[in-house]
Parts: C-alpha cells; structure tokens; sequence
C-alpha cells in the first residue's frame, strides 16, 4: 500500500512539472485551434498528464537493486490468460466473491482499467476514435513491454518484470473500451471559427498574466539549471556552489525574453497565448510598448532583480497588477491605465481610435 501510494505522489509530482512546463503552448495551441479555453479543458488535460505518467510509474518502478534482481521470464502465448480465468472459476468452486478476488482475475483487471483512460483522452482531448485508441493502447503498452524486457534498454543485465503478450491484449482492449466509453460524454462543438474575435473577460486577462508569469519563471530556471550544469561538467563546482552566477543569469535571461517579445510585438507573451492586444492611447507606439511592459510582467521582472531585502516589492507589484484587472473596466488592469489603452482580443480588426482617461482607475471614453 505504501509503495502505491508513493508511486501515485511521483506521478502526480511529475505530471504537475510538465504541465507547468506545457502550460503556456497548450493554452495558445487551444486559442488558435478552438478559439477559447474551458476549465474542463484544464482539468481534463492536467488529468491526462498524471495518467501518462501513472503509466510508467506503476509499470515500470521500483526499479530493482542489480545487486539482488532476478530475471523474470517471459510469457508469448496469447491467449494464456484463458487458461487463467479458468483456473480462477475452479479455485473459486462457484463463488463469484471468490473469483473475483482471485489474483488471476485481478490482474486481468487491472490491465484493462490501467489503459481504459487512455481511450478515453484520446477520443475527449485528441477527438480520434477506437482505431486511433487501439493504435494508442497498442504501442504504449508495447514500448512499456519492450522496457521491461530489455531490462530499461539496456540498464540492467535482463528482464526485470515478466514480458507478457497477454498483457498487450489486455492493454489494448482496455483503450478501446476507453474510446466506447467515452461515447457517453456529450461533446462539445469545435468552433467553425476560432478566429472570430471573443469578449475580453477579466478570467482571460488574468490567465494571460498567469502565462506571462510562467515564462519568466521557467526561462530563468532553464537558464540558471543549464549553467549550474555547465559550471559542473567543466570541472568549475566551487564557482557553481559558492557563487549566485547561474542565478542572477538566469533572471537576466528571463528578463531578456519577456522584455524583448514586449518591446518588438508589443504583446507579451500571455498576450500572445491568449490572443489579447492593449489598442488606442494618445502616445506613439513606442511608449505604449514601453508601458505595457513596465505595466506588466516588466515591471514584476525589474522588481524581481531586487537585492532579498526588497523581493516584497514584487509581490505587492503582482498584488496590485491583480486588483487593478479586476476593478479597472475591461479587466485593462495597470498596462492600460498607464498607457491610456483599452484591452481588445487581437483577432478584432479596425482601428483602434483614441482612449482619454480623466484620472487613474476611470473608465475609458472613446
């Protein structure tokens, strides 16, 4: 049970850091292919990030001590599992209790429900039906299979878990079913026009700062991880440990990347995911670029590169930036009252016209 559970906390661990990771390219790649992001969306996709690495977790850990390992064998007679079940009905002598708390059943069981989510994400998320979630069921299980066998390619001496052509039927059907299954869950109509403009709401805006934060952060730990690595490898490890080089690079990098989409696009990134543009203002646009920045996740970013005893001040900056998106009209938040602008979704065309503000927090007049 304990082993279960750890395993279940790494795949969970796992899935939240690439999902992190896959954040940002998976909101823009859902804004360009269906016009918007649901919550469910979310969710289902987090879900299937865990599941994938459920897989492998529960598949292929723990990974055994060299030292004390035995070979497993193998099983390449299909269909085995029918001698199985049947061996199962007599131990069981007519109790359907008995049968189904039998191993052999059990493990049959469990082979189908391990991949039954598969066919269901692939039908929900990818939108391909039983033929795509049999070639899914297929090959993943055969690669899992295949590692097995091979002792992780090669890591180990030999096969570390029984390799067992059953297990690729039993893997399969489960993904088809999945698929049948997921028949059940109404499905909601792809956007005949995903490039048609959509209200601005104060969630979007807050899920293009969300996006805007992510892509700092990740670039700076990239950056930073890369040359802390680097540092190592070439035989330079006190400069690595004692000093705070791979991190203050990292920032700088960060700081390069948003800064500059900001100053050349003038859209940070979030912007860009989400499709959202600041429009009017009476400045020229190089000023306007300068304040979406500052205003934005610049402005964070130059806090950021505080010394430890000032940090709080890019807090209070991100708190603020949060009030103001939901209290200034529109969701515009600091960047447009700073620059004077409205927030428009970037697919709207038209000019964007002249924005006046009267004084800070009022309402745009156009």
């Amino acid at each position: 049970m304990g082993d279960n559970v750890f395993l279940g906390a790494v795949a969970i661990g796992i899935g939240a850091l690439v999902g992190l990771v896959l954040f940002v390219p998976f909101v823009a790649v859902q804004y360009r292919r269906a016009g918007h992001l649901t919550a469910g969306q979310l969710v289902l996709w987090g879900a299937a990030l865990v599941y994938f690495f459920a897989i492998w977790t529960y598949t292929l850990l723990p990974l055994p001590d060299p030292s004390s390992m035995r070979c497993a064998g193998s099983n390449l007679n299909l269909f085995e599992l029918v001698d199985d079940i049947r061996g199962a009905a007599q131990r069981a002598g007519g109790s359907p209790r008995a049968f189904l708390s039998d191993s052999a059943f059990l493990q049959l069981a469990l082979n189908v429900l391990l991949f039954l989510p598969l066919g269901f994400f692939v039908r929900v998320l990818a939108r391909r039906g039983i033929l795509v979630a049999f070639a899914a069921g297929l090959g993943i299980s055969l690669i899992v299979e295949l590692t097995q066998l091979t002792g992780v390619w090669g890591v180990y001496p030999c096969a570390y878990r029984v390799f067992d052509v059953d297990d690729l039927l039993t893997n399969t059907v489960g993904a088809v079913i999945g698929s049948i299954l997921a028949l059940l869950v109404p499905r909601r109509p792809v956007s005949e026009e995903p490039d048609a403009p959509r209200p601005v709401t104060r969630g979007r805006r807050i899920l293009a700062m969300v996006c805007d934060l992510l892509a700092y952060s990740l670039v700076g730990i990239f950056v930073s991880v890369g040359i802390q690595a680097a540092l190592v490898f070439t035989g330079n490890r006190d400069v690595a440990v004692e000093t705070d080089l791979a991190g203050q690079a990292g920032s700088i990098a960060a700081l390069a990347v948003v800064g500059g989409c900001v100053l050349v696009s003038g859209r940070t990134i979030g912007d860009l995911t989400v499709r959202l543009r600041y429009a009017g203002g009476p400045a020229p646009a190089v000023v306007t670029r300068l304040t979406r920045f500052l205003g934005g996740i610049g402005g964070y970013a130059l806090l950021d590169q505080l010394p430890d005893a000032w940090g709080f001040l890019a807090f209070v900056f991100l708190v603020t930036s949060t009030i103001l998106t939901f209290t200034t009209q529109g969701g515009r938040g600091l960047p447009g009252v700073l620059g004077a602008q409205v927030l428009r979704d970037s697919r709207e065309h038209g000019p964007a016209g002249r924005v006046e503000i009267t004084r800070m927090g009022d309402a745009p007049r156009r």
